[in-house]
């Protein structure tokens, strides 16, 4: 039997090198062999029918489909207007254990700011009815124990995620800037006197954009027992990527001045601090030799080697089969597997859900 080779079929049939070659791996075309890293194909196969959507079926075929959620990281947005994979269950998690500080390490692209705005949305205590974005949710299945806590709390929420700057002052000032804004957010609490006069001025000083570095320091913990005298109840506080300026000052030759302001400010804010209910942190990394934490007995770490959490952070293989078949491509399975199923969290194998999410994008081409 004479036979070709992939460029050659390629440019018999009109479809690329890379597409040939992954008919052969998947066994589409008969008779082709691997010899050493190269495939060879009879001279007479026949190009085998295109299993993939052609673009003008995806586009009848998504008209009513939702689309998919590629770099949307605010939860609101993502349960109302997008297809979400439900991850509302991480809440019931926790309600169950409420560890006081829990920290999250996982890479990036995993799904880590949804989540944390996730818990924001959930307990945050607001002027708006949240309740609607976790009705159709699991977790509102789990019963009034769960229910209860929806929008009980204030909420502090700062995201370090673009804390990347050249020289220690930029960074600061940018650190500075994200607690001004997150002040400014909580700005009721200057009504009436449910807080005296020397915290309202320890207030407009971070709110001024003038405060020094040990103000900054302290700003989280001041803030915590201010909302918590205001509302009676003491706040939630979400950090995201709380490593990110740590990793940056360590590339740009300022770790020593960041690793000691970050310290100060989760010892302030997570360490023995009568005015938190709980605390959430999220980071690539656990920075664990100059002990940021250091002294901080009521954080939880929660890594990729950890199983109570592990489901939460990227996709399962059960929830990729429900997204393919969603967008009517389901016997893509085998292919996404192939190609994504890369991670084991805990006892659960994982999915990347940026790869897999971009994959269905571009029409089912990994």
């Amino acid at each position: 039997m004479e036979y070709m080779n992939v460029k050659t079929a390629a440019q018999a049939w009109g479809i690329s090198e890379r597409r040939i070659t992954m008919l052969c791996r998947n066994g589409r075309i008969a008779g082709a062999m691997k010899e050493g890293k190269s495939w060879l194909l009879p001279v007479n196969a026949v190009k085998p029918e295109d299993g993939r959507t052609s673009d003008a079926a995806i586009q009848e075929q998504t008209v009513k489909l939702r689309p998919l959620p590629i770099g949307v990281s605010d939860f609101r947005e993502a349960v109302s207007d997008f297809y979400y994979v439900d991850k509302t269950l991480l809440i019931k998690d926790f309600l169950d254990t409420r560890a006081k500080v829990t920290l999250f390490t996982r890479p990036r692209r995993f799904g880590k700011t949804l989540n944390m705005d996730m818990l924001r949305v959930f307990f945050e205590k607001t002027d708006k009815d949240t309740s609607v974005y976790f009705r159709d949710k699991k977790i509102w299945g789990c019963g009034k124990d769960y229910r209860k806590h929806q929008g009980k709390y204030p909420v502090i929420f700062l995201t370090f995620k673009d804390v990347k700057y050249d020289t220690w002052e930029l960074a600061l000032n940018s650190i500075a800037q994200l607690l001004r804004n997150e002040y400014l957010r909580h700005s009721e609490i200057l009504d009436g006197s449910a807080i005296n006069k020397y915290e309202k001025q320890d207030f407009e000083k971070i709110a001024s954009g003038s405060p020094n570095e040990v103000d900054l320091a302290f700003s989280l913990g001041k803030l915590s027992q201010m909302l918590d005298s205001y509302y009676g109840t003491a706040p939630v506080i979400i950090i995201d990527e709380y490593d990110t300026p740590i990793q940056n000052g360590f590339m740009r030759g300022y770790y020593n001045q960041i690793v000691s302001f970050m310290r100060n400010l989760f010892s302030c804010a997570f360490k023995d601090n009568r005015h938190l209910a709980y605390g959430f942190l999220t980071g690539i990394l656990r920075v664990a030799k100059e002990s940021i934490f250091s002294g901080l007995n009521n954080l939880s770490v929660d890594s990729v080697l950890d199983v109570r959490y592990s489901r939460y952070f990227g996709f399962t293989q059960d929830e990729v089969s429900v997204m393919l078949q969603y967008y009517g491509v389901e016997m893509k399975l085998s292919e996404v597997c192939e190609w994504y199923d890369g991670y084991l969290f805990g006892e659960t194998e994982i999915f990347n859900p940026w790869s897999v999410i971009n994959y269905i994008n571009e029409h089912c081409s990994p």
